[in-house]
């Protein structure tokens, strides 16, 4: 059995004051809406749990109301950290879940191929993780003001989400992270810290996070436009 944590708790406070990026709507429907329909699809995903923010329970069960998602569903609260977030939605994870695919809510242009892409490496290898090399050229700084040197980018990937577990590397991972203290923002840096390899699965489509409002043009020129929703009250 296969399932997806889409982590859905944080603020998004790059956003501004008294934004959900969640619940801006693209394409639409709201962002965090795409990102949930696509796992819904996944043919691979039999289970989803969404890891939300207390208090906004109601919003995401009239979400699975209005657009009509069947699959096994079910919402965690969130901690106060990403990671916390992501522990808790491991712990409702169904007995007899062996791969588990972490998704940010906020990222609604994952296809189903590239979930299924990292299940399959995760099988093979323990954890796997979307990604594309980096292509910009970099530069390190030491001010922030000025350009110190050249960073060789030949090595260098950008990582996404989905990144996908066997469930019990991803427990040992995240437990020996909540042992060191540390707070980590990618779930795969967990891995690092009991040398547990992960895969890089190319992602070959833009993969984009919604993180800033000047993102939202841009996730709406790469997603479908849907068609008029039908309320089912």
């Amino acid at each position: 059995m296969n399932s997806a944590i889409l982590v859905a708790a944080g603020r998004g406070t790059r956003m501004g004051p008294n934004v959900d990026k969640l619940f801006l709507e693209v394409s639409g429907r709201p962002v965090i809406a795409h990102t949930w329909q696509t796992f819904n699809r996944a043919p691979d995903i039999d289970e989803i749990i969404l890891v939300v923010r207390d208090g906004m329970q109601p919003h995401f069960q009239e979400l699975a109301r209005l657009h009509g998602f069947t699959k096994p569903w079910r919402l965690v609260i969130g901690g106060a950290e990403r990671q916390d977030s992501v522990w808790n939605g491991l712990a409702a994870l169904s007995p007899a879940c062996a791969l588990v695919a972490i998704q940010d809510g906020a990222r609604p242009c994952t296809s189903t191929a590239l979930i299924s892409a990292t299940l399959q490496a995760a099988r093979e290898s323990g954890a796997a993780v979307a990604a594309q090399p980096v292509t910009d050229t970099l530069k390190e700084t030491a001010d922030g003001l000025t350009i110190a040197r050249t960073v060789d980018r030949s090595k260098l990937w950008s990582v996404q989400t989905p990144q996908t577990f066997q469930v019990p590397v991803i427990r040992r991972a995240l437990q020996a992270a909540r042992d060191h203290g540390l707070k980590l923002t990618d779930d795969t840096a967990a891995c690092e810290l009991i040398g547990q390899s992960v895969r890089l699965v190319p992602s070959p489509a833009p993969n984009p996070k919604v993180t800033v409002p000047g993102d939202l043009p841009y996730i709406g020129y790469l997603l479908p436009v849907d068609a008029p929703r039908v309320d089912r009250a």
